[in-house]
């Protein structure tokens, strides 16, 4: 995978994660901009679906396992999925950090995914 887009990634997630649970430690409910956080990590997901199909027909496989890295991939994007409706039913605060706290576990799956694509494991 591309180390710059991995980055950006986790970047965007983490401050996604970092937006949602300081609005619910506040008291704030789930609001359009703490949901369209969550949104656009999944719309980058979305692209990272697309280019781990892609990246090895061009000729750039994984080195890790590649049965580990789809079910971190599968997972990270049904996650934000089930965090928004969820949040989106509940609507109290505690949903806005449960938002967050998702953002921030797809965080760190982007990153462990990106160790599975790029090292390969002895």
């Amino acid at each position: 995978m591309i180390l710059w887009f991995t980055i950006a990634q986790i970047a965007v997630a983490v401050a996604a994660g970092i937006f949602c649970v300081i609005a619910g430690l506040m008291g704030r409910r789930p609001s359009d901009i703490s949901v369209g956080a969550l949104a656009l990590v999944e719309v980058l997901l979305v692209v990272q679906v697309i280019v781990a199909i892609v990246a090895p027909l061009a000729g750039n496989p994984p080195t890790g396992d590649l049965l580990e890295y789809w079910v971190y991939l599968v997972s990270a994007v049904l996650l934000p999925i089930g965090a928004v409706l969820w949040a989106l039913m509940e609507r109290s605060r505690w949903s806005t950090v449960i938002l967050g706290v998702a953002a921030l576990a797809i965080a760190i799956m982007l990153w462990r995914m990106q160790v599975i694509w790029t090292v390969q494991i002895a």
